[in-house]
C-alpha cells in the first residue's frame, strides 16, 4: 500500500461550517493535566503541545472549565479569568503560526466535581443524586458524593457562564468552541433521568431535561456564530446511575433532531465507551452508533472512540462520517497526520506520564521525521 493521499478519504479536505480542514483527522480533546497553577491558566507547555499536533485538520482543546462554580478536575485549565484568555491566546498563536485550526472546548464538572474544589461545600447538579464515579481532587482520586440540587438562580448563572465563556475563547483567538455535553458532566447530568429527579421546568419529561442544554447552546450562540459552535455528545452505558437506561436512546435522538434546527459547526458522536453488550445500547456497538445517528442529524459528524487508521477511512468513505476524532493516538504521536500518511508504526502511550505534570510524556515524544534521522546516523 502506498502512501497516496488519494487512496485515504482522511487526507481529503472537507468544510466544517465556516472553516476549510486542510485534512479529516481531528485531535479529540484530551484531559492532560498540566494547568498546575494558582489561576488555573494554560503555560508555554500547552502552547508546544498542541502546536506540535497543528497538523490535524482540527484541535478541539482539553476540557476547559467555564467558571469557578464548574471546576472538578485538578490541575486543569479555564476559560473565565483574563489570565486564562491571555495565556490561550498563547496556545492558539502557537498553532496558527504553524497552520491549523483550533476550538475550545466549554466544560461543567457539576456532581463530578468534589468538596475539595469549594471549601468543603458540594458541587452542585440536577438533583442530589451520587453519580457514584471518581472525582480528580488535588490530593487524588476520590469517591464522589451526592451534590446539591440547583435552584433556578444556580442554572441562570450557568447558561450565563458558559456564554461568557465562549467569547472569552474567541477572544482568545480560538476559531470555534464545542459544548461538552457528553460523558458524565452537568449537561449529561440534566439529560439522565438517573440523576435529574427534578419536578420543575428542568425535570421529568425528555423536552425538560434538554433544557439546559439548549438553554447553553443560545446562550453560546449569542457571542459565536453557529458555523464555528460543536456539540459533543453520546449516548452513556457505565457504572451506578450513568448506565444506560430506557430513556437513554430516545434522549439521544430527541436531542440530535432538534439540534439540526441551529446549523451548527458540529457534533461529535461519542462511540461506545464501554461494552454495550446486553443493554438498551446493544445494538450501537462498533460502528452501530454511526448507522444509526447518521440519517438523523444533517450537518457534520465527528466520530470519536476507538478510532484507527483504517476504520476511519472506511467511515468517511461510507458516509457515516465527516471526519474522525482521535484521541489516545495523538497523545504519543504528534505528526500522527505524517504517521497515517506514510502507513508508518505509532509510538506507544507512556500511561503514567498522561494524568501527570511537566513535559516527560507530553511535548517529549519522538517523531518518525526525529526517529528516521536517528536511525540514519
Amino acid at each position: 500500500m502506498t502512501s497516496n493521499t488519494k487512496q485515504q478519504p482522511l487526507f481529503t479536505p472537507v468544510r466544517m461550517g465556516n472553516l476549510e480542514l486542510r485534512n479529516r483527522i481531528v485531535m479529540a480533546p484530551l484531559t492532560r493535566m498540566r494547568a498546575n497553577n494558582p489561576g488555573h491558566a494554560p503555560t508555554e507547555l500547552h502552547a508546544d503541545y498542541y502546536a506540535q499536533r497543528a497538523s490535524a485538520g482540527l484541535i478541539i482543546g482539553e476540557c476547559t472549565e467555564v467558571s469557578p462554580d464548574a471546576y472538578g478536575w485538578a490541575d486543569t485549565p479555564g476559560i473565565w479569568s483574563r489570565e486564562q484568555v491571555r495565556e490561550w491566546r498563547v496556545v492558539t498563536d502557537a498553532v496558527h503560526r504553524k497552520g491549523g485550526l483550533m476550538y475550545a472546548q466549554l466544560w461543567h464538572t457539576g456532581a463530578m466535581s468534589h468538596p475539595d474544589f469549594f471549601g468543603e461545600e458540594l458541587p452542585m447538579s440536577a438533583s442530589d443524586v451520587n453519580p457514584e464515579q471518581e472525582s480528580v481532587t488535588p490530593s487524588g482520586r476520590k469517591p464522589t458524593v451526592a451534590p446539591r440540587s440547583m435552584c433556578k438562580a444556580d442554572i441562570c448563572q450557568t447558561v450565563v457562564d458558559f456564554g461568557n465563556a465562549a467569547k472569552n475563547a474567541m477572544n482568545a483567538g480560538f476559531d470555534g468552541v464545542q459544548i461538552q455535553a457528553n460523558y458524565l458532566y452537568l449537561i449529561a447530568q440534566f439529560l439522565n433521568s438517573a440523576t435529574n429527579r427534578r419536578s420543575d421546568e428542568y425535570g421529568g419529561s425528555t423536552e425538560n431535561r434538554a433544557r439546559l442544554l439548549f438553554e447553553i447552546t443560545e446562550a453560546v450562540l449569542r457571542h459565536v456564530e453557529p458555523d464555528r459552535v460543536g456539540i459533543k455528545i453520546g449516548p452513556m452505558h457505565l457504572s451506578g446511575p450513568f448506565a444506560a437506561n430506557a430513556d437513554t436512546l430516545p434522549d439521544l435522538e430527541y436531542v440530535t433532531g432538534r439540534l439540526n434546527s441551529y446549523g451548527l459547526a458540529h457534533l461529535l458522536l461519542m462511540g461506545a465507551t464501554t461494552d454495550f453488550a446486553g443493554s438498551p445500547l446493544e445494538h450501537l456497538a462498533g460502528d452501530g452508533m454511526y448507522r444509526h445517528f447518521r440519517p438523523l442529524y444533517n450537518g457534520h459528524i465527528i466520530a470519536n472512540v476507538e478510532m484507527t487508521q483504517e476504520r476511519g477511512n472506511s467511515l468517511i468513505e461510507e458516509g457515516l462520517a465527516d471526519s474522525i476524532a482521535f484521541g489516545r493516538p495523538y497523545i504519543a504521536n504528534p505528526d500522527l497526520r505524517e504517521r497515517f500518511l506514510a502507513y508508518a508504526p505509532l509510538n506507544e502511550v507512556d500511561w503514567p506520564t498522561v494524568y501527570a505534570s511537566g513535559q516527560n510524556g507530553y511535548i517529549d515524544y519522538p517523531t518518525l521525521e526525529m526517529l528516521t534521522a536517528g536511525a540514519n546516523r
